[in-house]
């Protein structure tokens, strides 16, 4: 029963450390400078979803690739 735990956590902290990185690489673009000066709130709205967005889906990359790898390495033993 743990081990469900263990990896629960290990998931969420993957999904926040991924949006985390993608939103500190996101806002590198400076795409707030390409857009009306009056629509700063909605810019920032959209970074933020296309951050968790492109986290998600990268984190569940990462996690995807780490579960093969064990399935691969469980089955060599």
């Amino acid at each position: 029963m743990q081990i469900y735990g263990i990896d629960a956590i290990v998931r969420i902290i993957s999904h926040f450390a991924f949006v985390y990185l993608a939103f500190w690489g996101l806002r590198s673009l400076r795409l707030d400078t390409q857009f009306k000066t009056f629509q700063t709130a909605q810019i920032r709205i959209v970074l933020l979803m296309l951050a968790i967005s492109l986290g998600f889906l990268t984190s569940s990359f990462f996690l995807e690739v780490l579960n093969l790898l064990k399935n691969v390495f469980l089955s060599i033993i």
